[in-house]
C-alpha cells in the first residue's frame, strides 16, 4: 500500500475507495472455495503463490455492521474468539482513525510462528465500514527471534450493512510470510483456515453484544477519539518494512501433518 515503497503515510479516501472496489470486484480474481455462505478468492501467480491475494466473503444474519465493526477493533474481545492469535495490542496513535500496533499468531505445524507490527486506519461510511492496514517498522519492536517477521503489503475488512440487522464481511489480505512455503499452505489456507476464520468473526458478532454489556459497555475508543489514551506516535519515528530486509526461510520442504488444535479452531 506505501506509495512509491518508502514513505510511511496514512490511508486516504482514495486508498479507502481501492480497498473497497478490490473487495466488490470479481474481476481478475478465482474462486477457491464456496460453501455455506462463504466464498474464498484468490489472485496471483498460481506457482509463485507465497505473496497471493486472498479474498473472502461471508453473509452475516442477525449482526448490524456497526457490531462486527466494534468486534474487529476490541482488542480486549479478540482474546474470546481468535483462538490463533497469542499476542495483540496497540503501541501508539497516529491520529483519530489511524494507530500502530502489534498482532502475533499461530501458525499450522509443523511451521513457525509469525508476528506483525502495522499501521491501521479505519472509516466508517454511513452504514458501511472499512479497516485496513499495511506492515510499517517500529525502531522499539523489532522483529523478535521466537518469532518470524511477515509483511502485510494490502490487509483489511469491508463491512456493508445489508438489510435490517445484517450484514456482509469482506476480508482482503495479501501477505509476505517471510519464507518459501510449501503448497499444501496456501492450498490450507483458501481450503479450510479462511473458511473457518470467517465462520468465527460471524459467531463472535452473534455474541458480542451482551459480552460488550458486562465490559465497559461505553468504553468505544474507535468510535469516540476521545477515549483514546494510547501515546502518540509520529510518522517520523516509522518507516515501511521491506520484506527484503528480513529473514527468509525456507519451509517449502515441510511435510503436511496432521492439522493441529488451532487450525481446528481457525
Amino acid at each position: 500500500m506505501s506509495r512509491g515503497g518508502e514513505m510511511v503515510y496514512i490511508p486516504d479516501d482514495s486508498d479507502f475507495s481501492s480497498f473497497r472496489d478490490q473487495c466488490e470486484s470479481l474481476e481478475g480474481w478465482h474462486c477457491r472455495y464456496n460453501k455455506a455462505g462463504v466464498t474464498v478468492w484468490s489472485q496471483g501467480q498460481e506457482e509463485s503463490c507465497t505473496v497471493q491475494k486472498i479474498k473472502t466473503r461471508i453473509s452475516c444474519k442477525d449482526v448490524p455492521a456497526e457490531t462486527l465493526y466494534d468486534v474487529l477493533h476490541d482488542t480486549r474481545y479478540r482474546k474470546k474468539w481468535d483462538s490463533n492469535m497469542i499476542e495483540t495490542y496497540d503501541i501508539g496513535r497516529l491520529t483519530v482513525n489511524a494507530d500502530v500496533g502489534y498482532y502475533s499468531w499461530k501458525c499450522p505445524s509443523p511451521l513457525k510462528n509469525r508476528d506483525f507490527v502495522t499501521l491501521r486506519s479505519w472509516l466508517p461510511l454511513g452504514n458501511d465500514y472499512m479497516i485496513i492496514n499495511y506492515s510499517v517498522k517500529h525502531p522499539k519492536y523489532p522483529p523478535r527471534k521466537d518469532f518470524v517477521r511477515a509483511v502485510s503489503l494490502q490487509t483489511g475488512y469491508l463491512i456493508k450493512a445489508n438489510g435490517d440487522g445484517a450484514c456482509i464481511l469482506y476480508y482482503l489480505t495479501q501477505v509476505d510470510p517471510r519464507g518459501s512455503l510449501p503448497k499444501w499452505v496456501v492450498n490450507r489456507v483458501s481450503q479450510f483456515v479462511a473458511p473457518k476464520a470467517m465462520k468465527k468473526i460471524y459467531k463472535a458478532g452473534l455474541k458480542y453484544p451482551e459480552w460488550k454489556r458486562r465490559h465497559d459497555p461505553e468504553y468505544k475508543p474507535w468510535v469516540y477519539p476521545e477515549q483514546n489514551t494510547l501515546p502518540s506516535v509520529s510518522l517520523a519515528e516509522l518507516s515501511v518494512q521491506h520484506a527484503e530486509s528480513l529473514e527468509n526461510i525456507d519451509e517449502a520442504g515441510l511435510p503436511e501433518e496432521h492439522l493441529s488444535t488451532s487450525d481446528h479452531e481457525a
